[in-house]
């Protein structure tokens, strides 16, 4: 069994929101739904959970159950941070689950495609996440701001979700990380932290984190595009089949 965590009680800081950004409008409904609608397309998925803030579980829970086409999910309260949301997250997972997958709920663009990859690597690895090449040069500054290395972007990958493991192993690396006092900044690094190796899945340059205005209005764009492409799509359908129906009318007019 193959269950998602969704780790969805951060707040709109960035966004210059005062509500959580998850619960801001794209498309005309909300970031989550979006998020969790991508994410059922997906079949090898079984079920969700969903970690929400305390003062926002239960209208959470009763707006998921009104949404048709999502797969069963539990809502559970969040701590005070993500590390945290995600561990109250893994033990609430049904007991047959064998493969975890942790998502940003602020990822609303994510592919099935990227969904399977992760999981068909975790098979394989145990521990697998999604990411892409970075692109643009980096630097590496010291206290004064000024550079003191240019690493090869060859070596040099961005982070995104879903970051997928065994059930297993990501108990441990949990376990491990609060006894160790460990604040890690994904799921990955808690793996890394207790010295087991992670495989990188090549993922999705659309599949961003909504943060900031600015994302928001990318991910509207995408899915605009979508959209047309959509519109396009049925039209070009609608043109062949027109012109199927004048070949045979024609046809049937020289007969």
């Amino acid at each position: 069994m193959i269950t998602a965590i969704f780790p969805a009680a951060g707040k709109g800081k960035r966004m210059g929101a005062s509500f959580n950004k998850v619960f801001a409008a794209l498309s005309d409904k909300p970031i989550l739904i979006h998020t969790l609608v991508s994410f059922s397309r997906c079949s090898l998925v079984d079920n969700f959970v969903v970690v929400a803030a305390p003062e926002e579980a239960e209208a959470v829970s009763k707006v998921l159950k009104a949404i048709p086409g999502i797969k069963p999910c539990k809502v559970v309260i969040g701590g005070t941070e993500r590390q945290y949301s995600v561990y109250n997250g893994l033990m609430s997972v049904p007991a047959a689950a064998d493969i975890i997958l942790v998502h940003d709920a602020a990822r609303p663009l994510i592919s099935p495609a990227v969904i399977k990859n992760v999981i068909d690597e975790v098979k394989r690895s145990e521990a697998a996440v999604a990411a892409v090449p970075v692109t643009n040069t980096i630097k590496v500054i010291n206290n004064e701001n000024f550079v003191i290395n240019t690493p090869d972007r060859k070596t040099l990958w961005m982070m995104q979700t879903p970051q997928g493991f065994s059930k297993d192993l990501l108990m441990k690396a949990y376990e491990q990380a609060r006894s160790d006092n460990f604040l890690g900044t994904d799921d990955a690094s808690l793996i890394e932290h207790i010295h087991h190796p992670v495989k990188i899945v090549m993922g999705d340059y659309k599949n961003i984190k909504i943060t900031s205005p600015d994302d928001l209005i990318f991910a509207e764009a995408i899915l605009g595009k979508k959209a047309v492409s959509k519109v396009k799509s049925e039209l070009s359908s609608a043109i062949s089949n027109a012109f199927e129906d004048m070949k045979t009318k024609l046809l049937r007019t020289r007969l």
